[in-house]
């Protein structure tokens, strides 16, 4: 096969992977617009309208058609997303400093750490949800979820900080120490600005892992219920397009986080290039 027959191979590959990718999300937001409240899930579109993009803020009148149960639920998905973050993150960082230098034993705590991403949700909030029965321990998101979504998300924390430390440049702290500064005060003006990109890194990994996990919340998070298994739940009764509303106000949201973290992340580099600029005159 020639080169042009390569390109145009893996072309029609990308294309093909990208609408599997993004296929659904487009139906859902064509869906979303679906007419209220006879409008189903079901294509053609009846006709186009908002209805039910107003019906989730409960601007429609009174229908047959209750509002979706996600007000508490979407609290709780937040504050354990934000929970979850933050522990997470300090993990992260904290394990990926202690790998800096070798010790013993450094082998099978790195596996240690690694296997909360590697096995199965399932069988991790079933084996939760069984000790904390044997315990009389009573299961809530803010308690034994929150503990399974640290175990789930620390890991994915500490690679990336582990291959932003394998990336650092222990000079400038050396050049700090050699000045009489403390550890404390190199890390805190020196190296923590230096990895602030790794740290943000982390912490939208472990953000949006916690936000839409659903198997290890299913079995630890008790009776209240985060936003995924709220939503999950009005499946097993009828479905109607203001799911579907929400989710293209979840991944709005979605991309808001995004270019949030693409804005700080900017901020950060052009720091960084100028305290380099800075070193160098």
């Amino acid at each position: 096969m020639n080169a042009s027959g390569i390109k145009f191979g893996l072309g029609t590959y990308t294309a093909l992977f990208l609408v599997f990718l993004y296929g659904p999300l487009v139906v859902l937001a064509i869906l979303s617009f679906q007419t209220g409240p006879e409008g189903g899930p079901q294509f053609p579109i009846i006709e186009w309208s908002t209805y039910w993009y107003k019906h989730l803020f409960g601007l429609t009148p009174p229908s047959r058609i209750s509002p979706l149960p996600i007000n508490e639920a979407l609290f709780r998905s937040m504050a354990l997303a934000v929970m979850t973050m933050i522990v997470s993150t300090v993990l992260g960082v904290s394990a990926a400093q202690a790998f800096r230098r070798k010790f013993k034993g450094s082998g099978f705590v790195f596996y240690l750490i690694v296997l909360g991403m590697m096995v199965p949700g399932v069988l991790v909030g079933l084996g939760m949800a069984l000790v904390a029965n044997s315990f009389g321990i009573d299961r809530h998101w803010w308690g034994t979820a929150f503990v399974l979504h640290v175990v789930y998300t620390f890991p994915f924390a500490f690679l990336v900080m582990l291959a932003i430390f394998n990336r650092f440049d222990p000079s400038v702290e050396e050049a700090a120490w050699s000045l009489g500064v403390s550890p404390a005060r190199t890390f805190r003006k020196i190296t923590f600005p230096l990895i602030f990109p790794g740290v943000l890194s982390a912490m939208l990994f472990a953000f949006t892992l916690s936000y839409d996990e659903f198997s290890r919340t299913l079995f630890a998070s008790g009776r209240d219920l985060t936003l995924p298994l709220a939503i999950y739940g009005t499946f097993s009764v009828e479905v109607h397009p203001n799911v579907f509303a929400f989710g293209v106000l979840t991944t709005l949201f979605s991309f808001a986080l995004l270019g949030t973290y693409a804005a700080l992340m900017t901020l950060s580099v052009r720091r960084a290039k100028q305290m380099a600029i800075q070193e160098e005159a």
